[in-house]
């Protein structure tokens, strides 16, 4: 049984919940979920320009947890551009 996700500090909120690439209906695109964590933790390092030390402290989450979330949360980034799938940001 894995351990329970320890609760994280997410302070940003997207303007929008949902992208998609233009010319294609949502209905026949692929969609991937980033999680609120993702998103804050890309927010706080790529946007903001924090330090992973920073930005874990400002999570409440150690600085390797932060590494791992970031990294999850570029790849899904990528996967939505290069792929063309839709991106969902939950809430």
């Amino acid at each position: 049984m894995p351990r329970p996700k320890i609760p994280r500090r997410v302070c940003g909120k997207p303007c929008s919940c949902s992208f998609k690439p233009s010319g294609i209906s949502l209905a026949q695109l692929e969609r991937v979920n980033l999680a609120a964590d993702e998103f804050e933790a890309v927010r706080l390092v790529d946007f903001h320009g924090m330090q992973q030390q920073v930005a874990a402290k400002h999570m409440v989450v150690s600085r390797q947890t932060l590494a791992n979330i970031l990294k999850s949360g570029r790849y899904k980034l990528v996967e939505c551009l290069l792929d063309g799938k839709a991106l969902f940001i939950d809430n």
